[in-house]
């Protein structure tokens, strides 16, 4: 968004400087201070929806500038991973393993707010919000899209990281046993103990296409990666697969999840 952000904030500047409005006048009536006018307008921060209101006004612009907006909009998903969320919204399955976050596929609207908005570096507010939004929309995928498989193993630390606070965790917990409940859904867990080496090294998540392509997706911190060589894919597809060997059934992991509910 950087480029956009330069882009906008130039058109700002340029506009202002035609109209013979200097900062300090477009600061005073869009209430910000000289410096974060001068931010926005070299693309170090992103240009406020207040600020192209009144600079229009301002300026004489006639909506030109208001126009930016539909640009300053949030990326839905971090960049990183938009071409992996392309591919989830047409897999026909999907065999996911997380060991330390609930599934995005599977948080509950509290669970996923708590979790974005303590972002590092901190995200804005309009951020947050779409990305909470589009992670909820994500979801219908599991009852809209009934011929597809979606089969989740979470590590036990998932189910106990206290993400949002007791009640919100409580409150996820929940919710994985009302999507477990679906026909197309299963949900198992994998107790701590079990699998060490494997259990403790990233996400998993494999997918296949209509066409019957196969990809794999692994994620840490700022890193993710998408694989579609056949070699790759196999390597993660036999660790996905040891990882499954050793968690519980669904109707014992049913059992696990309630049980840890009960504790918090």
């Amino acid at each position: 968004m950087t480029e956009t952000w330069r882009y906008c904030g130039n058109q700002i500047k340029l506009w202002r400087t035609e109209a013979g409005v200097s900062r300090e006048e477009l600061g005073k009536e869009a209430n910000y201070e000289y410096e974060t006018i001068k931010s926005m307008e070299q693309g170090r921060r992103k240009p406020s929806a207040r600020l192209l209101q009144i600079a229009d006004q301002m300026c004489g612009a006639q909506g030109k500038l208001l126009a930016a907006l539909e640009y300053l909009k949030p990326e839905p998903f971090p960049a990183r991973s938009q071409e992996y969320m392309a591919i989830e919204a047409e897999a026909i399955a999907l065999n996911w393993y997380e060991p330390l976050l609930i599934p995005g596929l599977l948080q509950t609207e509290e669970y996923a707010q708590a979790l974005i908005s303590e972002s590092c570096p901190p995200l804005d507010d309009e951020t947050v919000e779409e990305r909470v939004r589009a992670r909820m929309q994500r979801q219908d995928a599991l009852t809209r899209r009934t011929s597809t498989v979606f089969n989740f193993v979470v590590y036990e630390a998932a189910l106990r990281t206290l993400v949002g606070g007791e009640q919100a965790m409580r409150h996820q917990l929940q919710h994985l046993l009302e999507a477990g409940k679906l026909r197309n859904t299963s949900i198992q867990v994998l107790p701590m103990g079990r699998c060490s080496g494997l259990a403790l090294m990233g996400s998993i998540v494999l997918l296949e296409t209509s066409e019957h392509e196969h990809y794999a997706y692994s994620e840490v911190q700022t890193t993710s990666a998408l694989y579609s060589e056949p070699a790759k894919v196999s390597e993660l597809s036999q660790r996905h697969g040891m990882i499954r060997m050793h968690a519980l059934c669904i109707e014992d992991s049913v059992e696990f999840i309630r049980k840890v509910a009960e504790e918090l």
